[in-house]
């Protein structure tokens, strides 16, 4: 297989439960890649389930970068994950492979298909130690509710559940008299770019969604959460915000039932497929979409294959 562009990238995007990491671990076996993951929930060690992380045997088959490392009491950041995610592609490129970056997470998607220059933000600990105790005091959905009010752009685009995010968010509004959503520029993409959208009815995600976490549920993930607290992972990291991992926590301090720990992560992953949808929109002249079907393997392949002669026998 050869790839008469300089600087080749697949991108597979769409919802949480379409199916993005088994589609692309058939296309990596078909097409000679290797896997970058852009899924931040990936990056952690010990949480597996909860993430559907792909499998020991799934890594085996293909090479998976960007999976497993980092500790769950590790930051990495945008900027951190954007450095590497761009090591890594470079490397596969170099190697003679394909990289096929994958993730439902949009930032960190566009991070690396737009080019943002992403400025070194020193932290103002002063101003974020007053943002944490005022967070204390309204909530965490309290202190979005105060992003919203300043910056709706960057708050839409931030889960109201994630503390630490929306607090770098306020900090820097604060610390520099700047919008969030207009600190980053963009410097344009380095690569040659087939960006894969996969899409199913809303109905039958949401199906999926409710059968994955009862699978999760099944496989073991009340005893991987609790695994974690048993190893001093504090349930308020930023990692253990995670839908499945912050209600479970829950569930396991008796702050809430069983059933309602069940609940919440449905409805939650709902409400994230919305914010996803706010990404990665049908009218994105960048996507090419397909409905997640027996043969979408076969249809990405040909259109990749069949598009300016990006790919070569």
């Amino acid at each position: 297989m050869q790839y008469p562009v300089p600087n080749p990238l697949v991108v597979i995007v769409g919802p949480t439960a379409v199916g993005k990491s088994r589609i692309a671990i058939e296309l990596a076996i078909l097409l000679n890649g290797e896997i970058v993951s852009a899924d931040s929930r990936l990056f952690y060690r010990g949480m597996d389930i909860g993430t559907a992380k792909p499998s020991n045997e799934d890594r085996k088959q293909i090479t998976h970068h960007l999976i497993d490392i980092a500790e769950p009491d590790e930051i990495i950041s945008l900027r951190i994950f954007q450095s590497k995610a761009q090591e890594f592609i470079n490397k596969v490129i170099n190697n003679y492979k394909l990289p096929i970056l994958v993730g439902g997470t949009g930032q960190y998607i566009h991070a690396v298909t737009e080019g943002w220059i992403i400025p070194p933000q020193k932290p103002n600990e002063k101003l974020r130690t007053l943002l944490y105790d005022w967070a204390d005091e309204i909530g965490t959905e309290g202190i979005h509710q105060k992003l919203v009010l300043l910056d709706p752009v960057a708050a839409e685009k931030i889960d109201p559940r994630n503390e630490r995010r929306t607090i770098r968010a306020l900090e820097v509004i604060l610390g520099t008299g700047k919008l969030f959503s207009h600190q980053r520029s963009k410097a344009g993409t380095k690569y040659d770019l087939k960006m894969i959208g996969l899409f199913l009815p809303r109905e039958m995600l949401y199906q999926r969604i409710d059968e994955r976490i009862n699978q999760m549920i099944s496989d073991g993930l009340i005893e991987e959460v609790k695994n974690l607290l048993s190893k001093g992972y504090s349930p308020d990291l930023p990692s253990m915000s995670a839908i499945g991992y912050h209600e479970i926590s829950d569930f396991l301090q008796n702050k809430i039932t069983y059933e309602d720990a069940i609940m919440l992560m449905k409805r939650r992953t709902r409400q994230f497929v919305r914010r996803q949808a706010n990404w990665f929109k049908f009218n994105d002249p960048h996507i090419h979409w397909f409905f997640v079907s027996e043969r979408i393997v076969e249809e990405i392949t040909k259109f990749i294959q069949s598009t300016d002669d990006w790919i070569t026998e």
